[in-house]
């Protein structure tokens, strides 16, 4: 019986040292802040080898619905960006957009697109912060775009942060939030669309990216027309420690049953992303109107869905003016929602000046489908008023 236990000591001690190897040096790996900026924003992997973003009638646009065009951040990096036409809007002057020289375009304010959108008094104007890994049209991310302009007269706007895509630099927290600040002056002082016709909405990393910009922006007395977070999070240090990759590669979760383990890699974080924090500090500063809503999907493998609620906490518990404990706030929360008998629900909290803000969790859509649900629509739609009109 021993030789036969033996045999089986070898491949069953490599099945599982190799691993835990591996996991071990990625751990060692990421406390380094270049590694960890790598794993964490994976700016690096897209298609750019076989897809060319300047001929964006790859993914399904008319000729010249979207022109590509590059804005320049207050620290002089370039980042590349897409104007993307609703299809209604487009189809009155479908004749001079199809005129007009398709591509790349270096100087966009001499375009027939941007006058369609400059000269409307009336345009709004959706600007789209993406997730981590890829670029402005890799993976779902086209798709989202012609949810939102196919039937609408919303024009999109969408960028690659630093280091993503075509974009110069490299990425970080701040420098990301600067990239989405200079998405938002080109809208208002470039494009002409005051900030109440403008919604800025991310997915993923993306929500950390609009809460920053919101919070910037709040800071001087802006307010959005609306503010939406899509498969969200609190925090980076506290995700990580439940994030799965690609919903199965684990980052810290492994070493959470050692909370001084799990606390002295969190230590090493570099970008923390307080997006709840944020968010709070937002609510407390609006004078005037916000509408903030979160949107995540009960199935979603990546980001629990239980990180919105974190979300909704941090910005619902600002309208009280008092902090609650976890079982009040529960109770709290559980008088303003209705509960769906497949274990979804919307919770809603009106608060003064005019703030609304409401959180909802659908059945399905995972981590990156659920750009294509009605819910973020109807989000949008509800940010412009139009459930008032």
């Amino acid at each position: 019986m021993a030789p036969r236990a033996s045999q089986w000591a070898v491949p069953v001690g490599v099945s599982l040292g190799v691993p835990i190897g591996l996991y071990v040096i990625f751990l060692l790996l990421g406390a380094f802040p270049f590694f960890q900026r790598h794993f964490l924003y994976a700016h690096r992997l897209n298609t750019l080898f076989w897809h060319d973003l300047n001929r964006p009638e790859y993914w399904g646009f008319a000729r010249n619905q979207v022109t590509p065009f590059s804005l320049t951040t207050v620290d002089g990096e370039i980042i590349y960006a897409w104007h993307i036409l609703p299809l209604p809007t487009y189809l009155k002057h479908e004749d001079r957009l199809q005129a007009q020289q398709p591509g790349f375009s270096n100087d966009i304010t001499k375009t027939e697109s941007f006058r369609v959108l400059k000269d409307d008094p009336e345009a709004r104007l959706v600007i789209c912060f993406h997730g981590n890994a890829g670029h402005i049209a890799q993976g779902l991310r086209p798709g989202s775009y012609h949810t939102l302009t196919d039937s609408s007269r919303y024009h999109v706007l969408a960028i690659d942060y630093r280091g993503f895509g075509k974009s110069t630099g490299t990425p970080s927290e701040a420098g990301l939030i600067q990239d989405g600040a200079a998405a938002v002056d080109w809208a208002m002082h470039v494009a002409g669309i005051p900030a109440s016709r403008i919604v800025i909405m991310g997915q993923s990393l993306g929500t950390a990216v609009t809460s920053g910009v919101a919070e910037h922006f709040a800071m001087q007395g802006i307010e959005f027309a609306g503010v939406i977070l899509i498969a969200g999070f609190s925090n980076l240090p506290t995700l990580l420690s439940s994030y799965a990759a690609a919903g199965f590669i684990p980052v810290l979760s492994p070493i959470r049953a050692i909370p001084p383990l799990l606390r002295f890699f969190q230590g090493f974080i570099v970008d923390k992303w307080k997006s709840a924090e944020r968010l709070a500090h937002v609510v407390s500063l609006t004078r005037t109107r916000l509408r903030l809503s979160f949107i995540h999907a009960k199935d979603d493998l990546e980001i629990p869905c239980h990180e919105s609620d974190a979300l909704f906490k941090s910005a619902a518990g600002a309208t009280i003016g008092e902090r609650l404990g976890e079982e009040s706030f529960s109770s709290w929360k559980e008088q303003r929602s209705l509960r769906r008998e497949d274990g979804t629900f919307v919770a809603i909290v009106n608060a003064e000046p005019d703030i609304v803000i409401r959180q909802e969790l659908v059945p399905y859509g995972g981590h990156n489908d659920v750009m294509l649900s009605s819910a973020v629509s109807l989000a949008v739609m509800r940010s412009f008023g139009l459930d008032a009109s």
